[in-house]
């Protein structure tokens, strides 16, 4: 009778871990949906993939899942000091190109000082 209540044991944890581990690899997609992720799906295909590299891969899911949250994005840096900084860069970009234009229209008008000469050294000789 104890053999029977030591096997029912064993049976009973074997299957108590297998369906353990496959919950336990769903957490990081769980953590996505919840937080409405835009790569959810691609963290569930890699939490079953998971399984089969004996969840090498499964703290970074954890981490992959945790960095994105709807309200803040990905939350590196707030998303209206971007902007500012991409509005500026804009505006200098505009100035740099007028001020190119500016300096390539006076190279083209200005007479050359020997019309001679060429500007390539050697090339006279």
């Amino acid at each position: 009778m104890l053999e029977y209540i030591a096997l029912g044991i064993l049976i009973f944890t074997g299957i108590t871990l297998f369906y353990g581990i496959i919950a336990i690899h769903d957490i990081p997609y769980e953590i996505a949906k919840h937080r409405n992720h835009p790569q959810q799906d691609a963290i569930h295909v890699a939490g079953w993939v998971s399984l089969f590299t004996l969840h090498v891969l499964w703290p970074f899911l954890w981490i992959w899942a945790t960095l994105y949250r709807e309200d803040r994005g990905w939350g590196f840096a707030d998303a209206r000091a971007g902007e500012d900084q991409l509005s500026q860069m804009r505006e200098e970009m505009l100035a740099l190109s007028a001020r190119l234009a500016a300096l390539e229209k006076d190279k083209d008008t200005k007479p050359a000082d020997d019309p001679g000469k060429s500007d390539v050294k050697g090339a006279s000789e």
